[in-house]
């Protein structure tokens, strides 16, 4: 079933011993009298492949002169009749169907047109073309372009031809002038011209654009994805992203659509059915893979927690197994990991939002402070232009200005007059950066408890220089060593993470293939049954003392030779705020604006928000790379910074927020 030199990766295979009159005497059988036998009905046609499916409709047809599918849908309700139909039609014609029905009556399913079109390779589209005509007399291209319009349209009907170049030879020559062509027809250019995306987009071949990609990421700064949602809009750029995210990994791009079926309230069930179906015979063990390792959770315990009796059944059969029970990692897995590695380590200029502000004044901006502040109620909205327009080092001025001024101090007059959430930002933002991680380390270790989770944050994320201000501003304002606090707090192994951190000592050369090889296999070859401190002080010897290029070839070599990527290693193997430590280490040698990204969405996701947290981390990377976090989240939550922080804060405290913000993407 699989391709000449393929390796099978579907989760449905021929059924041995296939008897076709037996099956279909079976099926008869299951249906006959009163009510239906729906366990024996889905046992039978979620172990056949739809080659033999097709077989025993035919042999239903010749024994009892009936329709097979027809019957299972008299006998069959809801979901699950639909699941069970859907199976027994041949591939193309169930594209076919999900196509007519998705340009039928009122109203068009632009997001089926999309996930089909964008996905199949260009014999499946002629199939799709020829089923379709057989099917219902019908020209598929001629439908479509009576129900879409614009460059969707315009791009629907090139995918449509199947003509995208099979190729594998690639010209680098082609790769670099196709990057070229797509930075100058959107980043480069007043408007955009979607005609040279529709172009490379829809006819060049997937090696071909893989390559396109990675060249356009050194050439603009930022992947293709983030330029398109920039240049495009409405169906049209979903269908874009659609194709370049096929086009990079179809198992990662399916993994994706059925996590967003089943996340939050309700299910999509067309989505999820249909993919389930198409892709069991194809790539659905590859499609597992990738979701296990992208949401930290297998696609069969997130069927089983979101659907139920039979049709959870029949979708668990098609799944055809927990990853979460096998606890393993497989190579597409893997080569999307490597893949990411790659791309993180290409160089990107990382951008804050808050620049120095021009025809700065100290002496005027103090002013208006004071006004904000004098007598009956405080002019919060002023405090907030001024303070979070401004950079740290300009702030700095205005509080000696005030203070020369007025002499009165502007942190005190600050929190007396502000209050709640709005005033922990204000009062923070005056900090400088050093005197503000400082504080909030301080604050994770004193008292009752201590909040690791910050101690994590700060430690694992700050350079060379950031740790040492860092241990200077700890010292001058608690006069008490942050080594000393860290290791009075704190134990063991994370003890040791933590205070070999706090050195600052990081190397800072660039990678050394020899060397990095070497540490990957030191990492790999930590087995099981080695003590635990052994395994946790390896990893604490590299993972703190490399520098950040070199561990990134350290990770890559990890993957070539374990197929495994290291920060599922590390949870394997290691537990508790170990693992938590090492995980973040990784995450932000990987892409720290993504590290930052997620931590931002997990502050406001759900009831209540983490206002700490999301305080933390937009004050703390506001000149840094917060630029780079919102593209990140956009990237990664498919919903912008600046529309999450509007829905989920309100009042001043919003208002300040989305000012560091700097912008809607």
């Amino acid at each position: 079933m699989a391709p000449q030199g393929k390796v099978y990766r579907g989760s449905v295979k021929d059924f041995q011993g296939f008897d076709a009159n037996q099956d279909a005497e079976a099926l008869y059988n299951a249906m006959k009298g009163f009510g239906s036998d729906k366990e024996a009905i889905l046992d039978l046609i979620t172990s056949r492949s739809n080659k033999q499916r097709v077989e025993i409709c035919q042999a239903y047809k010749s024994l009892y002169g009936k329709d097979l599918i027809a019957d299972l849908k008299y006998e069959l309700t809801g979901k699950f009749e639909r699941l069970i139909v859907s199976l027994m039609r041949p591939p193309a014609y169930g594209d076919a169907k999900e196509i007519k029905d998705a340009i039928s009556g009122i109203g068009t399913d632009e997001k089926c047109l999309i996930e089909i079109l964008a996905s199949r390779t260009n014999q499946e589209i002629h199939d799709l073309v020829a089923a379709y005509k057989d099917a219902y007399g019908r020209d598929l291209e001629a439908d479509i372009v009576g129900d879409t319009s614009g460059h969707f349209k315009k791009m629907l009907v090139v995918l449509l031809q199947g003509a995208r170049e099979e190729d594998d030879v690639v010209s680098e020559d082609l790769v670099e002038q196709d990057a070229k062509d797509l930075l100058e027809a959107g980043e480069l250019k007043w408007g955009t011209d979607e005609a040279q995306f529709i172009y490379i987009l829809g006819r060049r071949s997937r090696q071909h654009l893989r390559l396109v990609f990675d060249e356009y990421l050194k050439i603009a700064g930022k992947p293709i994805e983030r330029s398109i949602r920039g240049e495009l809009s409405g169906d049209f750029e979903k269908l874009m992203l659609a194709v370049v995210k096929c086009i990079r990994s179809k198992a990662e791009y399916f993994a994706e659509r059925l996590y967003k079926a089943m996340k939050g309230l309700g299910t999509r069930d067309n989505t999820l059915i249909r993919i389930m179906v198409s892709r069991s015979e194809i790539d659905m063990l590859d499609i597992r893979e990738v979701f296990r390792t992208k949401y930290e959770k297998s696609l069969y315990n997130m069927i089983k927690e979101d659907t139920s009796g039979e049709y959870k059944k029949a979708l668990l059969k098609l799944c055809g197994g927990d990853d979460d029970a096998a606890g393993e990692f497989f190579p597409e897995a893997a080569q999307v990991a490597y893949r990411m590695w790659e791309l993180s380590a290409v160089k990107v200029e990382l951008r804050g939002t808050v620049q120095p502000a021009g025809d700065f004044n100290d002496d005027g901006d103090a002013q208006v402070l004071r006004k904000a502040m004098k007598g009956l109620g405080t002019d919060e909205g002023a405090i907030i232009e001024v303070v979070t327009k401004r950079s740290n080092a300009q702030r700095q001025q205005i509080l000696k200005a005030y203070k020369a001024h007025y002499g009165r101090d502007l942190m005190a007059d600050l929190k007396s007059e502000l209050s709640g959430s709005l005033a922990k930002l204000i009062l923070g933002l005056m900090l400088t950066p050093p005197q503000y991680d400082a504080k909030q380390l301080r604050k994770a270790v004193e008292g009752a408890g201590t909040d690791e989770s910050i101690l994590i944050e700060i430690m694992a994320t700050r350079n060379n220089q950031e740790i040492r201000a860092i241990n200077e501003a700890y010292q001058e304002a608690y006069h008490k060593s942050l080594e000393d606090d860290l290791s009075s707090d704190t134990s063991g192994h994370f003890k040791r993470i933590l205070v070999s951190l706090a050195l600052g000592n990081r190397d800072e050369g660039p990678e050394n293939l020899t060397q990095a090889h070497e540490d990957a296999k030191k990492l790999a070859d930590v087995s099981s049954n080695d003590s635990s401190d052994s395994l946790e002080t390896r990893f604490l010897s590299i993972l703190c003392t490399r520098s950040y290029p070199h561990l990134r070839r350290v990770f890559q070599e990890f993957i070539k030779m374990t197929n495994h990527d290291v920060e599922h290693a590390i949870k394997k193997r290691m537990s508790g705020d170990v693992r938590d430590a090492f995980v973040a280490i990784v995450r932000s040698v990987k892409n720290k604006p993504a590290f930052f990204a997620d931590k931002l969405y997990k502050s406001m996701k759900g009831a209540g928000t983490d206002e700490r947290t999301l305080t933390r981390i937009m004050i703390s990377r506001s000149e840094i790379d917060l630029f780079n976090i919102r593209g990140e989240f956009i990237d990664l939550f498919d919903k912008s910074l600046h529309h999450m922080i509007e829905k989920d804060t309100s009042g001043d405290y919003r208002k300040a927020l989305l000012a560091l913000c700097g912008g809607e993407d």
